[in-house]
């Protein structure tokens, strides 16, 4: 009998992305803009998890400092980040909400600043921590994060 396991090598300098929600690897490898870096990136998605039950992985050979951890805490701030050198794991960092986020979702309302300047950033806060509400730095309006995670 076959077991259907993957075996993916030890990266040596770098790090692992773990506890990623199933299915939202690819969205991290978009938002993170990980095609444009020049180093091994590994996607394991919908590996077996005791916690999750299923759930992806990104690993990740090259320096920790290239990646944005707000967008990252945005996308999902129960991801863990495990920090490798020399093959071993040296640190694990913990994500939280961001308070601020730059250019990750855009404001929906046709009359925010945002839509006639637009070269304008958007720039969205949080405003409520417990239910994960942005507003438009400019015009206030609301990104529901609960919402969006619903679809």
């Amino acid at each position: 009998m076959v077991k259907n396991t993957l075996n993916i090598g030890k990266i040596s300098e770098g790090f692992v992305l773990d506890h990623i929600e199933a299915g939202k690897s690819m969205d991290i490898y978009k938002y993170l803009k990980l095609d444009k870096l020049d180093c091994c990136v590994a996607i394991i998605k919908n590996a077996k998890s005791n916690k999750m039950g299923k759930k992806d992985i990104i690993k990740i050979e090259c320096p920790i400092d290239i990646i944005d951890l707000d967008i990252l805490g945005f996308i999902d701030h129960n991801i863990t980040i495990n920090i490798i050198e020399n093959e071993e794991i040296v640190d694990k960092k913990a994500l939280t909400l961001p308070k601020e986020i730059k250019n990750v979702i855009k404001c929906k309302n046709p009359r925010c600043i945002t839509s006639i300047e637009q070269e304008l950033d958007h720039i969205f806060v949080l405003t409520d921590p417990e239910n994960e509400v942005y507003r438009c730095k400019y015009c206030e309006e609301k990104y529901d994060r609960q919402k969006r995670r619903k679809h």
